[in-house]
């Protein structure tokens, strides 16, 4: 009785052992999987100084960017396993024009872990008019947000993005990518737009492809650019300013 006692306490400790070491397997995979990302460049970050038009201030979720705006901001998810200060100089400029934005730090560079950032921040500052958005998965997470929060926003801004929930015809919603994007999935974004609310618009930005709404390099697997980073954000600002 006690020899079978004891297999079975041996039985119980093995099976604890190897639980333990796939665990560890894991949780070792996804920290070499999220610790290696896409680092902000020298652009993005003098992007980070405050000028005569916009006020850039660090926060404990990110980056306020705060320009001449009284009434609109951005709440604004960055793509997967990308520093996320690699997207001050399109949102730099986007202040400049009239939209002050909320740049959120996600935990472990994925907006999958931190979708519900938007809510607490809609309650810090007081703007008429919120809108949310974000690049690749970070786009596709704000959407997600969006369609379950659409009493709270104006719109929803989509970089190289697509929703996978429906928004309310309420929202405006501005989904904007480059003809070069050598990531973006078309077959999911067509199949997007049936989630898209009415009278939404959809720009191709010609010669712009899927790392240049960001600075921080070449992406893998994607286009080779026809147009600069800055030209691709100047055409991306004038899209968001105008609505669609």
């Amino acid at each position: 009785m006690s020899t079978e006692k004891e297999k079975k306490r041996r039985n119980a400790r093995r099976a604890l052992i190897i639980a333990a070491a796939v665990i560890f397997l894991f949780a070792a995979a996804f920290f070499l999987y999220t610790g290696r990302y896409y680092h902000a460049d020298e652009t993005a970050l003098a992007a980070l100084e405050t000028d005569e038009t916009v006020s850039v201030t660090q926060t404990d979720y990110g980056w306020f960017f705060d320009g001449p705006a009284q009434s609109d901001a951005l709440i604004f998810y960055p793509g997967a396993k990308v520093e996320e200060t690699a997207y001050a100089p399109l949102l730099h400029r986007l202040a400049g024009e009239g939209m002050d934005v909320c740049l959120v730090k996600m935990p472990f560079r994925l907006a999958i872990f931190g979708k519900d950032k938007a809510g607490s921040l809609m309650t810090r500052y007081d703007y008429d008019h919120w809108y949310i958005g974000g690049h690749s998965l970070g786009g596709a997470m704000a959407a997600n947000y969006a369609a379950d929060h659409q009493e709270k926003l104006t719109g929803v801004v989509l970089l190289a993005a697509y929703p996978t929930k429906q928004l309310d015809d309420s929202l405006e919603a501005a989904t904007i990518y480059g003809s070069e994007d050598g990531v973006l999935n078309r077959k999911n974004l067509e199949k997007g737009d049936a989630y898209l609310p009415a009278g939404s618009g959809k720009y191709v930005i010609e010669g712009g492809n899927h790392a240049q709404f960001g600075n921080y390099g070449p992406q893998k697997g994607d286009g080779e650019p026809a147009i600069s980073a800055e030209e691709q954000q100047e055409q991306t600002v004038s899209l968001i300013m105008q609505r669609p």
